[in-house]
């Protein structure tokens, strides 16, 4: 995994150091308001997220944690591109930031980034969101990159609307599309 620098962002490979920041994040109830997980255990929420900084993921795949680049000791949240584990198809692409960095368009900005290295470097063709109806600052975020809502989904009782974006094919020269 690659590191990314965005006008503003520092965004680079999570590591073991960025978790008690991930954990406090996760604390704040509005962050994680329409997230389902071990939030209220803190045993628990730290097993779960220990499981997913320490997970092997396939080639380019993971989570990348985002800082403020003039304050690159400054925890924001992070952004993720992980295999779907269910049948929605494609690489499901996440974010969550701290509630402090909600707004000012940080989230967007490193989508983006991890974005354009999804459909440029490892040459993914599909990409996906699964964000809670009422969700709509990251129904904003999924919109402001170009995915488009294609149906609602739902798993273990819980319903989500699925995003999509995909890779636009270049034109070959001379070949209008």
């Amino acid at each position: 995994m690659i590191t990314f620098e965005t006008q503003r962002l520092l965004v680079r490979p999570r590591m073991m150091a960025d978790l008690e920041d991930c954990l406090q994040m996760d604390r704040d109830p509005d962050v994680t308001r329409y997230i389902p997980g071990p939030w209220a255990d803190p045993a628990a929420h730290r097993a779960f997220v220990i499981d997913r900084m320490s997970r092997t993921y396939p080639d380019g795949l993971g989570y990348w944690s985002v800082f403020a680049k003039d304050l690159p000791q400054l925890f924001l949240g992070w952004v993720m591109l992980l295999p779907v584990e269910d049948n929605v198809g494609g690489v499901e692409m996440g974010w969550r930031l701290n509630r402090a960095s909600w707004g000012h368009g940080f989230a967007t900005e490193a989508s983006q980034a991890v974005l354009d290295y999804a459909f440029v470097v490892l040459d993914l063709q599909k990409i996906v969101a699964e964000i809670a109806p009422g969700n709509t600052g990251s129904i904003r975020v999924a919109e402001k990159l170009g995915m488009a809502f294609v149906r609602e989904h739902e798993i273990d009782g819980v319903t989500d609307r699925i995003y999509v974006t995909e890779r636009m094919l270049e034109a070959e020269p001379g070949v209008e599309r």
